[in-house]
C-alpha cells in the first residue's frame, strides 16, 4: 500500500460521496436544514466543504491503510469487511451522537452514517486491491 492507493483510495470515497449526496440533496438539505433556492441548490454555497471533505478523505484513507498495515489486512474482502466495519461501527455512531445532541432529524444520521460506511468501505477496497 503506497501514496497513490491513499491517494486513489481517497478519491474513490470522495468521488462516491458527490454522487451519494446529489443522489440524496433534498432529503439531506431538509433534514441539515439547508435553505435552497429555486433550481434545489443550496443557498450561500462555497468550495470549503468540498476542499475540508477531500482533505479529510485523505487523512482517513492514511490512516485506514496504516491500521490495515499494522493488522495484516492485505486481501480485497479483507479490506471491503475492514472498511465497512470501521464506518459501521466507529465513524457512524459518532456521526449519531453529534446529531442527537444537536437535536437533528435521525433520517440525517441515516444518509451521513450511511456514507460514512460505504465511503470507508470503498477505501478499504482501494487500499488492498493494488
Amino acid at each position: 500500500m503506497t501514496l497513490l492507493n491513499v491517494i486513489a483510495a481517497a478519491a474513490g470515497s470522495w468521488i462516491f460521496g458527490a454522487i451519494w449526496y446529489m443522489s440524496l440533496s433534498k432529503p439531506w438539505m431538509a433534514a441539515a436544514g439547508i435553505e435552497y433556492d429555486e433550481h434545489g441548490r443550496p443557498k450561500n454555497s462555497s468550495a470549503t466543504p468540498f476542499i475540508l471533505s477531500a482533505i479529510a478523505m485523505l487523512i482517513v484513507a492514511g490512516m485506514m491503510r496504516h491500521i490495515f498495515g499494522m493488522s495484516g489486512i492485505e486481501t480485497i474482502g479483507a479490506g471491503l469487511v475492514s472498511g465497512l466495519g470501521i464506518g459501521l461501527f466507529f465513524i457512524a455512531p459518532w456521526i449519531m451522537i453529534n446529531n442527537a445532541y444537536g437535536q437533528k432529524p435521525y433520517m440525517l444520521t441515516l444518509i451521513d452514517g450511511g456514507y460514512a460506511t460505504f465511503g470507508c468501505a470503498i477505501i478499504g477496497t482501494i487500499l488492498t486491491a493494488f
